[in-house]
């Protein structure tokens, strides 16, 4: 009887749960790709769910996704993610009347990781990977061992700290950005209970670890660090224009800024660097490539020799970017909301119709159609040509012989899209390609790492557990 209480005509079954408040929040938590599977067995494509005092309404069917995409005026997002970073980050709301506009002028500056500005900081972040592996090269004249994670995380954070905010001038430059990094991975840690609103008492350390990390962003340390990104200067000038925003508001932006272009550019990096290390097919497919790329357009590998990547180039490694496209497949998570701004019926495919109330959310799970048989063949196995046919990039996916509009969303959908994707794959790329162009790369371990499920709806998985692999110049 819980599920037919108090609803509507047009409103979708409800599963409620019997504790009240949290309702389905636990096992939601627990599992949730399980759970919604189970739950779309029983009531079909369409169900509301009780999780912690939300009602979530839940549209299973991707051929659907399209209706709740385009319906960006009565279906909202911002207002929802500007709450939730605000309380994250430790800024005041943007949506609050004080700061007129400030939203939208920090949205325009996203035109600075597109197009040829794109281009500019891509090859500052390059410039700056190839440094950092040019000193691993330094130290690995014979097998280096270390644990993959620390690895990704170690160098994919100083590169993309140093492509973004510039380099710390200081002697210990390097020891300055590992102990932000440090800190970094700390707050990190609870993430997700910050974003379930937990309140950030409880969680020990952390908001004082929060407060150190806001601090190195206050405009008298910044002002300190050479050669920062356009999109960083274009924030800090914005910020300036606000005088209600204080100081420490502005440093908590700067620090939200980072976070948005590490927390999942780090786990994703790892699992298509363990990927490509299991399936040694995998890895001599990629590696060709960049050995052909490199042949061809008559540059050197090895230390001391600089390589240049065009974004047409880093484009055509088509089983590089095919087999970073299935590791995010595997082990992204994101749940993309929409929050209802009235009540409204929401017009759906083959003349079906949703009832939603105003404040109620709306909710996408791209995991249930990355894993589903019926779009791809053995979901739970990596193939790393998955997204390749004859030769060339593939992106005709079908369910029940139609077409897809939508088969991969590591990045969200419409306008909960990352700003940041197209740099956060080039990243990517860049990493995969340096490592494997200079290093011969080995696991060391046999284990098999799994998904951790305590990031479910908030982006790229983190691993459960870390695993060694060892490296060492190419002769």
């Amino acid at each position: 009887w819980f599920s037919i209480l108090n609803r509507k005509t047009g409103e979708p079954p409800l599963i409620n749960g019997w504790i009240p408040y949290l309702g389905k929040a636990l096992i939601f938590r627990k599992d949730a790709y399980k759970f919604l599977l189970d739950q779309q067995k029983k009531l079909g494509d369409i169900f509301t769910v009780h999780i912690a005092g939300r009602y979530i309404t839940f549209i299973m069917d991707p051929f659907q996704y399209v209706y709740v995409i385009r319906n960006s005026k009565q279906l909202e997002f911002h207002e929802f993610a500007d709450k939730m970073a605000s309380k994250t980050f430790d800024y005041p709301a943007l949506s609050k009347g004080k700061f007129p506009d400030l939203k939208e002028n920090l949205h325009r500056i996203y035109q600075y990781l597109q197009g040829k500005p794109l281009d500019i900081i891509s090859d500052h972040m390059m410039k700056n990977l190839q440094d950092i592996f040019e000193w691993k090269c330094s130290q690995a004249t014979d097998w280096e061992t270390e644990k993959m994670y620390k690895f990704c995380c170690s160098v994919m954070f100083e590169a993309s700290f140093v492509t973004l905010y510039g380099r710390v001038p200081a002697a210990d430059g390097h020891k300055v950005i590992s102990e932000i990094r440090d800190k970094f991975i700390k707050f990190d840690a609870s993430f997700p209970y910050l974003a379930a609103n937990i309140p950030i008492e409880l969680l020990g350390a952390t908001k004082k670890v929060r407060k150190e990390l806001i601090h190195h962003f206050l405009l008298q340390n910044m002002t300190k660090w050479l050669g920062g990104s356009k999109v960083v200067q274009a924030r800090q000038d914005i910020f300036e224009k606000y005088e209600l925003l204080g100081d420490y508001d502005k440093a908590a932006h700067h620090f939200a800024f980072l976070w948005a272009s590490v927390g999942n550019t780090i786990p994703a990096t790892f699992w298509a660097m363990y990927y490509i290390l299991r399936h040694p097919e995998a890895l001599a497919a990629v590696r060709d490539e960049i050995d052909h790329l490199l042949q061809s357009t008559g540059q050197k590998r090895g230390p001391t020799y600089n390589i240049h990547l065009t974004r047409e180039q880093l484009d055509n490694l088509v089983y590089l970017e095919s087999a970073l496209n299935e590791s995010l497949r595997m082990c992204s998570s994101s749940m993309n909301i929409r929050i209802s701004q009235e009540d409204f019926v929401l017009k759906l495919e083959g003349n079906q119709e949703v009832s939603l109330r105003k404040g109620d959310w709306i909710a996408l799970y791209p995991q249930i159609l990355h894993l589903d048989p019926e779009v791809y063949e053995d979901p739970k196995e990596y193939k790393f040509d998955r997204y390749i046919e004859n030769g060339k990039k593939k992106t005709t996916f079908y369910k029940a012989g139609r077409k897809l509009k939508y088969f991969l969303m590591p990045f969200g959908s419409g306008i909960s899209m990352c700003p940041g994707r197209f740099l956060a794959m080039n990243e990517m790329k860049m990493f995969l390609f340096l490592l494997l162009a200079h290093f011969d790369v080995e696991l060391v371990e046999n284990k098999a790492v799994r998904l951790d499920n305590s990031r479910m709806g908030l982006g790229i998985l983190l691993p459960d557990v870390d695993i060694a692999f060892r490296y060492k110049l190419r002769s």
